[in-house]
């Protein structure tokens, strides 16, 4: 371990807190660490939070380090008694928090015996959620254990009033332990070990630049529309450069989902006009000339096909952006300087229609990737230089001066699979191939989905790689991009050929391995394992590492890869678009980060910790359950009573600990159940049974006919069913979307009904002139009235006639069905029925 790994290890060791680390500092290591040293059947130690990748990623390292007693994994398929012994074997456990709640609860944990519980991604503990539950129950029942928690991720600390501070009091820790990136122990290790960066600052196109700006203004503008719509955003936040970030659609997510089901349609469409803008800009940085043209040219179509922009397609910056994206795959035409729709007179329909027609004939002119170039620049250097290893090889003993390995890390597969088809085919050949697919989708052709250059699908992003020729190439001739004669090292890729020489290919690591030397493609986001990249870095021990697309927990990661190897060489290359979006989101990257680590040292120097935060005192105000009421019950004596206090108890089914309401309950003084529940969710007494349905499964149910089923045997088995309808606490509640759909009330009178009456009930109550006053209108008031004091029969028919009026139903010898009434036919398959002879 390196020097600030020590002091912060001990740090966590010796008490209870809460670690939060700079991405990519290397979280994982030291959560590894500390298993590691609990992992010993002495001691019985419960992990929270972490996923089965990382359960796999963390028992394969500790596998590695030769411990004998290696941490085990506890899912629901193993039944309760399995369970039990292995509690009683003790080691690490890594085991689901539905599970580990239940098993508290049925006391099958013996939880005195419990030596600590390690929660990872802290961040995500909330006062109502499973792991605080779990910790609660901990504290309950064993004040001497420890409880640590980790996360790397401290801008989710910033948001909310003390956020921090309640995240610890759910954790039950009193030591806040931050280390950014600019700790003076990191920055004095990292000094002694500096890596080797060569900074490689790439011009954009002027046709790129043009572009770039004309997003921007209409972000700007979009944003600016936004503002005017809805007074329910932060101004300060909602900015140009913050559009720019990954977390922005998070950003407006927080601030609009309270109030969306109030905003109007032009302003959730804005939203998603500055989700769709955000994407072109990506894609603009991202990826080629001819997948940028046909994401515009298919937003272009669809927008003005539908109506669905909020005007920005009408802006003069749309009509240049269309311009100059044309002019990167077909070159500065005549044809280019094309006029608005109104310029021309023409509807939009003709207008692409024309637009189709001028394409077809003009002749591509593909303008290359910059960054295609300069990653030519940089191989062919390290090919010279392997050059020049390769003669001192017989004179130097040392392997690790001539271990060449390169690996060069780009931001999704998309990248990599144009990245691998330009070092295997060369530029002209890739982007002929592309711009032959975006024709041939042009002309109406089928292609399969994942060949839509206009988007990308989840099966895309995660392992959907198309297939290239994988020929033999050396560095030189993929520097050159060229093909070149099988004559070296074999190409191959995990899912093609299977094992490069001499290195172990995990599953979902590798995108590619090319070349020789040997030169692994990987992804920066999108992988199925999230620590697939550590894996690789270790596995390949690479000398060259080329940052095709910036990220900033990878620069941290290869710089303790490199202080953790002093006496390999590592060389980075560093590659940006100079003056794009694409610098100046990375630099909000690290100025957020600074800025939240600055936040978090200012809160911890003024945070109240109470000496009882830890729960290890009986008196934690955190551990506080509802007071229990006195019961009243019959005494014989005296004809007297007699107040016993009687906990309430609830019996939950096994399902429902997936939710925050058993915490809840448990929380207000009354014992839970955990059993398998045939009928029901929440068994209150022997007559009442409760049925809880959040919105989006109440209306899944409705759909499916699900919940009718459920009342039916709810009736059938309890005298009192109830229905508990569970609305985000997030998302303020409104009934005005039910007022709107009751007769005589519309968008114009509907506000007349919410200021003249408190509830639903003093509507129902109201006398016929009451409503008339309130609505201004007796036609609308006799429609609500008539509506809600309608007596309902359960024998009526649709028509809301008797069984005796109800119209005589026949079908004819076609199958369609007629009804009789008043002695003519109607056609009972169609709207309101078909005058028919009889």
């Amino acid at each position: 371990m390196l020097d600030f790994e020590n002091q912060l290890f001990l740090d966590i060791f010796h008490e209870d807190g809460l670690l939060i680390m700079s991405r990519g500092l290397g979280v994982n290591h030291i959560f590894t660490e500390f298993l590691k040293v609990c992992s010993d059947p002495g001691s019985l130690v419960l992990v929270l939070n972490t996923t089965s990748s990382d359960e796999e990623y963390f028992i394969e390292q500790i596998h590695k380090q030769g411990v004998s007693h290696p941490p085990k994994v506890i899912t629901n398929e193993i039944n309760a008694n399995v369970r039990q012994s292995t509690y009683i074997e003790g080691g690490v456990l890594f085991i689901t928090s539905c599970i580990l709640v239940v098993d508290l609860l049925t006391d099958r944990v013996p939880i005195n015996h419990v030596t600590g519980i390690c929660v990872y991604r802290a961040h995500k503990v909330i006062e109502s959620c499973q792991e605080a539950f779990i910790l609660r129950l901990f504290r309950q029942k064993n004040k001497t254990g420890f409880i640590k928690a980790f996360t790397d991720t401290p801008e989710s600390f910033t948001s909310g009033f003390c956020h921090v501070e309640r995240i610890m009091k759910n954790l039950f820790v009193k030591h806040l332990f931050l280390w950014p990136r600019f700790h003076a122990s990191v920055v004095s290790c990292f000094n002694k070990h500096k890596v080797s960066v060569v900074e490689i600052h790439c011009q954009m196109t002027p046709a790129m630049t043009s572009c770039q700006s004309f997003l921007l203004d209409i972000i700007n503008a979009c944003i600016n529309e936004l503002k005017k719509s809805t007074s329910s955003i932060d101004t300060d936040e909602i900015t140009v450069e913050n559009a720019l970030s990954k977390c922005f659609e998070l950003i407006i997510q927080i601030q609009l989902e309270p109030i969306w089901h109030q905003l109007s349609a032009r302003t959730r469409q804005l939203v998603s006009d500055l989700k769709t803008l955000r994407l072109l800009l990506r894609h603009l940085v991202q990826y080629d000339c001819v997948t940028f043209y046909s994401l515009v040219q298919s937003i272009r179509t669809s927008e003005r096909a539908f109506g669905q922009n909020t005007g920005w397609l009408f802006l003069e910056s749309a009509d240049s952006l269309f311009v100059h994206a044309k002019e990167r795959v077909y070159g500065n035409t005549k044809l280019g300087e094309m006029k608005s729709s109104k310029e021309k007179e023409v509807n939009p329909e003709e207008e692409e229609e024309i637009n189709q027609m001028e394409e077809e004939e003009l002749t591509a002119s593909l303008e290359p990737c910059p960054k295609w170039k300069a990653l030519s620049d940089i191989l062919e250097e390290i090919a010279l230089e392997e050059e020049a290893w390769e003669k001192e090889k017989n004179e130097c003993e040392d392997d690790m001066v001539t271990c060449g390995r390169i690996l060069v890390c780009a931001e999704d597969d998309r990248t990599c699979n144009q990245l691998k088809g330009y070092l295997c085919e060369g530029g002209e050949q890739l982007l002929s191939q592309l711009f032959k697919k975006y024709v041939d989708l042009k002309k109406g052709y089928r292609h399969r989905k994942d060949d839509n250059l206009g988007k990308i699908s989840k099966k895309d992003a995660g392992n959907g790689r198309d297939k290239l020729d994988p020929d033999t190439l050396t560095l030189t001739q993929m520097a050159r991009g060229s093909k070149g004669p099988t004559t070296s090292t074999e190409v191959s890729t995990e899912k093609e050929q299977g094992k490069a020489p001499g290195i172990t290919c995990f599953r979902d690591t590798y995108y590619g391995i090319v070349g020789s030397p040997t030169l692994v493609i990987h992804p920066l986001h999108g992988c199925n394992d999230p620590h697939s990249l550590a894996r690789t870095l270790e596995e390949i021990q690479p000398k060259y590492v080329v940052l095709y697309d910036p990220d900033m927990g990878l620069v941290r990661q290869l710089e303790v890869f490199k202080a953790s190897r002093p006496g390999r060489p590592l060389r980075v290359y560093f590659m940006i678009y100079k003056g794009s979006v694409e610098e100046q989101r990375y630099l909000t990257t690290l100025r957020n980060e600074k800025e939240a680590f600055e936040y978090l040292i200012r809160e911890k120097a003024t945070m109240v910790i109470t000496e009882d935060q830890d729960g290890k005192s009986s008196d934690n105000p955190n551990l506080a359950r509802g007071m229990e009421e006195p019961v009243q019950v019959g005494s014989s004596r005296k004809g007297g009573q007699l107040e016993i206090n009687i906990t309430p108890k609830v019996i939950v089914d096994m399902r429902e600990f997936r939710s925050e309401l058993p915490s809840l309950i448990h929380r207000r003084g009354i014992e839970i159940e955990p059993v398998t529940i045939e009928v029901g969710d929440y068994i209150l007494t022997p007559d009442i049974c409760v049925e809880r349905k959040s919105v989006s499964d109440l209306i899944g149910s409705l759909n499916n006919g699900r919940l009718y089923e459920q009342a039916l045997s709810m009736c059938r088995f309890y005298k009192k069913p109830i229905l508990l309808i569970e609305f985000d606490a997030n998302k303020s509640f409104s009934l005005q979307d039910f007022v709107l759909r009751m007769p005589g009330i519309n968008s114009k009178n509907f506000h007349l009904i919410l200021k003249n009456f408190k509830n639903l009930h003093q509507v129902s109550q109201a006398t016929l002139e009451e409503l008339t006053e309130a609505l201004g209108s007796s036609i609308n008031a006799n429609q609500l009235h008539a509506f809600l004091h309608k007596q309902h029969d359960e024998e009526s028919h649709s028509y809301g006639m008797k069984d005796k009026n109800r119209p005589k139903v026949k079908a004819d010898s076609k199958g369609k069905s007629w009804s009789k009434r008043g002695g003519k036919c109607y056609d009972n398959s169609r709207g309101r029925g078909v005058k028919r002879k009889p």
